[in-house]
């Protein structure tokens, strides 16, 4: 059996990062999501325990400060998360993204019957358990992404995400859709990566 033995710090590459940040969006400002919760960044709401609104309701940041807070809620709060239900079990570096993208995403990591499954042994069942998490349906893209990943080691994130540059005013408060445009994150990911590890 595998075992962890890496610092959790250490684990965060830069191809980690891009992956899930990948299923994301960045907008710069607070906005509403599909259910309505303030949501700012790369996906981040204030249940991650950065508080998001009414900090960045019409007050964007810089794509910098999004990816920094990104990286340290992966680092301080995500991964420690994924690593303890894998129980100590070393994943490889596109396990440990997809189980980050998943848990990013749902928060479930605890709960999921995959994960089980897969420490179990029983492969097959975990790859047709992963799908379970796939409302709604706009998620099931995303879902089978990490899935590919997890199992097969199929990557998807190549540095360039879409960014959301405006969001409407008054209380409906969503990205316009037509502002959206690719950036390459990747210079201001390593800048960040390389001041958190100085800082850890």
């Amino acid at each position: 059996m595998r075992t962890a033995s890496t610092p959790s710090d250490a684990l965060l590459s830069e191809r980690v990062l891009q992956e899930i940040a990948e299923h994301e969006a960045i907008v710069l400002e607070a906005y509403r999501d599909s259910v309505g919760e303030w949501t700012w960044g790369v996906g981040v709401t204030s249940a991650s325990g950065h508080r998001v609104f009414p900090r960045y309701r019409g007050k964007p940041s810089t794509i910098e400060r999004c990816l920094e807070i990104f990286e340290w809620l992966l680092r301080t709060k995500y991964l420690p998360e994924v690593l303890a239900a894998f129980k100590g079990r070393a994943l490889q570096e596109h396990e440990l993204a997809a189980a980050l993208s998943f848990h990013w995403n749902t928060g479930g990591i605890a709960e999921a019957s995959w994960v089980k499954s897969w420490l179990g042994g029983d492969i097959g069942r975990a790859r047709r358990e992963f799908l379970n998490w796939s409302k709604p349906r706009e998620i099931i893209g995303r879902r089978k992404a990490e899935r590919s990943l997890f199992f097969d080691a199929v990557w998807a994130g190549d540095g360039w995400v879409t960014q959301y540059q405006r969001v409407s005013p008054g209380r409906e408060a969503t990205p316009v859709w037509r502002s959206a445009r690719q950036i390459d994150i990747r210079p201001a990911l390593r800048a960040v990566l390389a001041k958190a590890r100085r800082e850890t």
